[in-house]
């Protein structure tokens, strides 16, 4: 089974850390993508820049509108994402409590079955 496990993201939280707790953050990080690619349960995993570089993109009377982004205004955004391959929810659950941003407040992770993939609904 197929599972997206999101990073949100809020500047304000990050920016309060120390630059040894970013470093923590981003050491935990890379130890848990070495296990995960052990484990073959790793597909990908990417990494957003801020939403400040976003562009919004929209069609309006058949043309294509863009403004700078973010999309939304909100504290939190999309920071990045996991997909990856695992037995089932319970162990999609067990793989995200690893990552180093569940233990920090403010910060958030959301593990979600992916449904549809390559033209195919997964089962």
């Amino acid at each position: 089974m197929k599972f997206l496990i999101s990073l949100h993201i809020n500047p304000a939280v990050l920016d309060a850390l120390t630059d040894e707790e970013k470093a923590a953050i981003g050491d935990g990080h890379a130890t848990f993508i070495e296990a995960l690619k052990r484990s073959g349960e790793m597909i990908t995993t990417q990494a957003l820049v801020d939403p400040s570089q976003a562009a919004v993109v929209s069609v309006r009377n058949g043309q294509p509108v863009v403004t700078d982004g973010p999309f939304l205004e909100a504290k939190e955004y999309l920071g990045g994402f996991y997909l990856i391959d695992c037995e089932n929810k319970e162990r999609a659950i067990e793989l995200a409590a690893q990552i180093p941003d569940t233990a920090i407040e403010g910060l958030g992770v959301e593990v979600r079955q992916v449904m549809f993939a390559d033209g195919q609904l997964e089962a």
